[in-house]
């Protein structure tokens, strides 16, 4: 079939043909944000997920869905090693100056950019890394102690006086916020609780790792109060079947029922996953429908592109000692698995492997489910550990 054609995405981010089974909480964030309009009170919204689930598709397509109706919105990527008053400042600045332009709500937006000049000033100092353009002098007292925590909550409010005033909500989509400090952390949901407690209309639709939950918890003991924590996990068999037949279908091309229950097998409906099996699948066949036996060949295509992709980078980040440590878990099957069945595996006592697991951690390989227990962020990462460490050598090596 005609490659041109093909309509699966298989990508970091690139949103798939067909988004199934996310829109229960398309709608939850929808009346949160409408509620927030209506100076109701609503929670923040978060997405909980492993790698490959569709977290950042699906935070992307809510912030499409946000700016439809109306809703002032900047969208945050939390790199590690970078400072959240870094990534936010620069943001800020645009959504006040879009603010400005609204009649009823200029002097709250140019206030708000003097807030803005003040924070910077101040925490430059603390944040190297803040780098963005000052429209206004900084009004003496607002926003400027170089506290995190307070000037940032008098930042917030700021932005959410503005976008009062011209009948709208300031939305802060935040993704990776597991890589964010758990100071900054706490500063950003101390700012939340300040809006909230004031009825202004600023929220965060953010998305991370499974950790997040936990460190949220540990930034802010309230953190529960203020968030909804949405799991996004993989896709039932009826979704990651529409997942695969829509999209096809739009190109007048036809999928075998058998074909669709390999395809589902083989990725266990994850998004990602499915979306690799889905072009591979496509380009083997010759002619509509795709068959099982397609799917089966097209299988071996799509690992093989996993591994020198979705998999091989996370992967090459990694140190021999933590590759033999993720080595040890494949082992183990794919999880969550005891600290001490893992610490077994490679002969040594469990307390000698803490720095090695935090770094991993740290890098978003691993969580931790429960209190001694260690599973991958990534699915289907130990069927990968195993076919790229093969045998036993990684034991002694």
């Amino acid at each position: 079939m005609d490659p041109i054609r093909n309509p699966f995405a298989p990508g970091a981010g690139s949103p798939p043909p067909e988004l199934a089974g996310r829109d229960e909480i398309r709608e939850e964030v929808r009346i949160c944000l409408e509620r927030l309009r209506l100076a109701k009170q609503a929670k923040s919204v978060l997405l909980i997920g492993l790698r490959g689930v569709g977290k950042t598709v699906l935070l992307d397509q809510m912030r499409h869905d946000a700016e439809a109706a109306g809703f002032h919105t900047v969208r945050i990527e939390a790199p590690e090693k970078k400072s959240l008053p870094a990534l936010l400042a620069p943001q800020l600045r645009l959504a006040l100056l879009r603010l400005s332009r609204v009649e009823a709500a200029q002097d709250y937006a140019i206030r708000g950019l003097r807030a803005l000049a003040g924070f910077v000033g101040k925490l430059k100092v603390t944040f190297g890394d803040i780098e963005v353009g000052i429209d206004y002098d900084a009004e003496p007292g607002l926003a400027d102690n170089g506290d995190l925590e307070g000037d940032l909550s008098a930042l917030l409010e700021q932005v959410g006086r503005a976008a009062q005033a011209a009948g709208t909500v300031a939305v802060l989509f935040i993704d990776e916020l597991q890589y964010v400090e758990e100071d900054q952390l706490a500063a950003l949901i101390s700012a939340l609780h300040r809006c909230a407690q004031q009825k202004l209309p600023v929220t965060v639709v953010g998305a991370g790792l499974p950790q997040l939950r936990g460190r949220m918890g540990e930034a802010k003991s309230y953190a529960e109060r203020l968030f909804n924590f949405s799991e996004i996990g993989a896709l039932s068999e009826s979704d990651a079947a529409l997942a695969i037949t829509l999209p096809a279908k739009e190109e007048d091309v036809a999928v075998d029922p058998a074909a669709i229950a390999l395809i589902t097998a083989e990725t266990q409906g994850y998004p990602y996953f499915l979306q690799e099996w889905g072009k591979s699948a496509w380009d083997v066949a010759v002619e509509s429908p795709i068959t099982v036996d397609d799917v089966r060949t097209a299988s071996k295509e799509a690992v093989a592109a996993l591994d020198e992709s979705f998999f091989r980078v996370r992967f090459d980040r990694l140190t021999p000692a933590e590759k033999k440590y993720l080595r040890a878990m494949a082992e183990l099957g794919p999880g969550p698995h005891r600290s001490g069945d893992i610490a077994q595996q490679l002969g040594r006592a469990v307390a000698s492997f803490g720095p090695v697991r935090s770094t991993l951690i740290a890098k978003g390989m691993i969580w931790s489910p429960t209190h001694g227990d260690t599973a991958f962020t990534v699915p289907l990462f130990d069927e990968f550990m195993k076919r790229i460490m093969p045998g036993d050598a990684w034991r002694t090596g």
